[in-house]
């Protein structure tokens, strides 16, 4: 299987200071991420907040479609979004202390029922799902009416 790389270059302190994220794998950046857009307002920079989030999200969203594939199901479309919220860890400094996820989707042929169902599998069995499993997932997944 497959290693994705990526780097960061960082100058300065945590408070002050600044660095540059490139995704090696995919040779996209760099991008800016500092401690004050993490922790506040986002100024058009990342985080590794956001980058948990986008990574969750789209990993659900093909587990999806494949445990939809093996009960014989084709989605038209799947909409996956995550919240990754960054808080104080109570045992000092900082933790994610949770993530949201919503999932909306268009499935011919399965119920609502059975859809959350098959929605909380592909959550369950997800690659991210499990590297995060330490932290507090919620999921609300519902066919588009």
């Amino acid at each position: 299987m497959a290693t994705r790389d990526a780097t960061v270059h960082w100058s300065g302190t945590i408070a002050e200071g600044s660095g540059q994220l490139t995704l090696e794998s995919s040779n996209l950046g760099p991008y800016p991420v500092s401690w004050p857009t993490r922790s506040g307002d986002p100024d058009g920079q990342t985080s590794p907040e956001e980058l948990i989030a986008g990574a969750h999200a789209s990993c659900l969203a093909m587990n999806l479609a494949g445990t939809l594939a093996g009960e014989g199901l084709t989605p038209e479309t799947i909409d996956v979004s995550a919240a990754v919220t960054l808080g104080q860890d109570p045992a000092g400094g900082f933790r994610i202390t949770g993530i949201d996820i919503t999932i909306r989707a268009t499935v011919p042929g399965v119920d609502a029922d059975r859809f959350a169902e098959i929605a909380a599998t592909a959550e369950r069995t997800c690659p991210v799902t499990k590297a995060l499993s330490g932290t507090t997932i919620t999921l609300d997944a519902a066919l588009d009416s």
